[in-house]
């Protein structure tokens, strides 16, 4: 039985994968500041801990691990933290990094080399200091250049589910159905995502590997926010309204270029994401019928 502690992990894909976890019998224990509702697990701990608090982190280095997985690292300090506290407490570390580490004014697709973390400048500091992208480079860099255990460091694009508390498509869905307008400035920029139980199958698969470094996780499509919109159009039955960003509300998906993740490394090691084309549209008509339905309600 592995023993695995997940900092984070109590929503959407972590949640997800904690599930998936005990259901191969691993001893779990998920550590978060005793604010979330932990009551999903059934036979898993709960530490109370602070993640971005070096002495409360600590707690959780008073045990060996054969996984960790890391939610909620965004920068360099965390993951100085880390390397520090759990330095021969663990087998195998487990990121969530991200697609923003990439510039996205360069070439649309992103390959894994196309940010080395092994050579970038390390700055140190906290998640106040850096932007999103910034912090995630900071910390795969400290990760890989100084800790002495191994590392992944999984690069997921934007996170589809129909329990994304960000509620993306969700809010897309939404101004379909009310005909509200769009902000969209680029309708044929393409771009990536993962489901978020795929993310989470992923996740548990790089835990039993031996996979190291930084791996793209996303379905190997694309899609063009055009292409995007018309899906939603034909589940909800209208025609979207849509303008520039600066008449209305911007898309959240409203990027102002194409950028999209290749998928060759992790298909050399035998991993192969469910392609966008088999999961994009049931997920569209699942967000429709539930927003048709609350919108009845209400």
């Amino acid at each position: 039985m592995k023993k695995v502690l997940i900092l984070g992990g109590t929503r959407f894909f972590g949640k997800r994968l904690a599930e998936k976890l005990e259901e191969l019998g691993c001893d779990i224990t998920i550590a978060t500041r005793g604010n979330a509702d932990t009551s999903f697990l059934k036979n898993g701990r709960h530490l109370e801990i602070d993640r971005f608090n070096r002495k409360s982190l600590e707690k959780a280095a008073q045990e060996k691990w054969d996984v960790i997985y890391d939610q909620i690292c965004f920068s360099s300090e965390d993951a100085l933290n880390a390397a520090e506290i759990f330095k021969d407490r663990v087998n195998k570390y487990i990121f969530t990094s991200t697609l923003s580490v990439y510039d996205i004014n360069e070439k649309e697709e992103k390959y894994e080399h196309d940010f080395d973390p092994w050579k970038y400048p390390l700055k140190r500091g906290r998640r106040e200091d850096f932007s999103y992208g910034e912090g995630k480079r900071q910390a795969e860099a400290l990760f890989f250049q100084k800790a002495s255990f191994p590392v992944t460091a999984v690069r997921p694009p934007i996170v589809l589910g129909e329990d994304d508390y960000t509620e993306r498509l969700h809010k897309l869905v939404r101004k379909v159905l009310k005909n509200e307008a769009i902000g969209i400035d680029q309708l044929d920029n393409k771009l990536s995502f993962v489901d978020s139980d795929d993310l989470a199958s992923f996740l548990l698969w790089c835990g039993e590997q031996k996979i190291e470094g930084p791996v793209n996780a996303s379905a190997p499509d694309q899609i063009s926010h055009q292409k995007m919109i018309k899906e939603i159009e034909r589940a909800a039955g209208k025609e979207a309204i849509l303008v520039s960003s600066s008449e209305a509300e911007a898309s959240p998906m409203n990027f102002a270029e194409s950028i999209y993740q290749n998928t060759d490394r992790v298909e050399q090691f035998g991993y192969y994401f469910r392609p966008l084309s088999s999961w994009f549209r049931p997920l569209v008509e699942l967000i429709v019928e539930k927003e048709k339905q609350e919108m009845s309600e209400n």
